[in-house]
Order: structure tokens, then sequence, then C-alpha cells
């Protein structure tokens, strides 16, 4: 099933390392195939190809992500962000730049995520053995840096209950819903 927008938006996909946020947004960009994919880890290897992930560093990288889906949904393009995004300030700031923001959460516990990822073949750039390299001090969301849940976002999705593919379709209902009637449905 394939999806073509009228109204452009921004969807931002955020949960823990290894809770299938590329792996939805990969479905989901399937389904809306006009969709632009910012993926962090990539955005992140080009403005900081060296990167420490302090806090500092991750304000701007996380800056410029906000700024360009804004750019993107501007020219009239569908953003599908797929980022952590451990702090609601940025998250927040995607919402009052872009009119059609929306945002998904994929709640899954730590645990899992670390299981997830101890098995993960495919990282969509995003760094390998995150958690691994978590214990040894490295700063990972959820871990030893906080990851800040959304307090209203638009979706909520049980990644432990919900696989990919259901979790794409019900997002891009929620899509759907939003753009046919311009109003943000109720959670």
């Amino acid at each position: 099933m394939q999806y073509n927008c009228y109204m452009s938006w921004v969807l931002w996909i955020t949960g823990l390392p290894g809770c299938g946020k590329s792996t939805v947004a990969i479905k989901v960009k399937e389904m809306v195939p006009d969709a632009v994919v910012l993926r962090m880890d990539e955005l992140r290897k080009i403005v900081t190809p060296a990167p420490t992930y302090s806090d500092e560093e991750r304000e701007h990288v996380y800056r410029a992500l906000v700024f360009s889906a804004k750019t993107l949904y501007e020219a009239g393009r569908n953003v599908i962000i797929d980022a952590t995004g451990n702090k609601r300030s940025w998250r927040k700031l995607a919402r009052e730049l872009v009119p059609s923001y929306l945002e998904v959460y994929l709640e899954c516990p730590v645990e899992l995520c670390i299981e997830r990822e101890k098995t993960r073949t495919e990282t969509h750039a995003a760094p390998k053995d995150i958690y691994e390299k978590g214990k040894a001090g490295w700063p990972v969301p959820g871990m030893n840096v906080p990851y800040e849940a959304p307090e209203q976002p638009e979706l909520i999705i049980d990644a432990r209950k919900e696989p990919p593919e259901k979790a794409a379709e019900n997002i891009v209902k929620m899509i759907k819903t939003y753009v046919g009637t311009g109003s943000k449905p109720a959670l």
C-alpha cells in the first residue's frame, strides 16, 4: 500500500537506541515513497565526522537536523526523522518550527533494546555495540544519558508487541487522518 500526501508534514520517530526506529522508518518510507528520511546517524557523520557525543555537540547536530527537516517541509516534502532525540527540547523546537509536525514514540524497555542491539546486523549507519560502549562510559541515551520520553506524542507504539510493518501501517493511518482533516488525531 502506497500513500501520496497533498499537504507536507514532518514525522519524528523517537525512542531509545535499538527500539526499531530505523526499521519502522524504512517501512513508512515504503508506504510513502515521496518522503525523505533524515537519519541522525548519517547527518552526524557529515556535521561531526569525529563525533564526541558531548552535550554541546548533540545540541548543534540536533538543531541542524530540525533545520533540515523544516527546510524540506517548506519545500513541500514529507519528512521522516529517524533519531533518538533524547531531549524534549529538540522535538519541541521541531514542533514550534513545523506546523504539520507529528511525533511517534516507540516505547521499548532498555533491556529489550540492549538485546536487539546485540543481534542487529544492519546498523543503518548507527554506531555498533552502542550499549557495550555505554558500559565503558560512552554517552548512550537511556543508559548513562537521560532519555526524555515524549509527554504528548501523536502516537505511542509498544515496540515490544507491535512488529515494524504494523507500526508503519498505524503511523500511515495517523498521517492520513491528520492530512485528511487538517487537525491532529487525539491520543
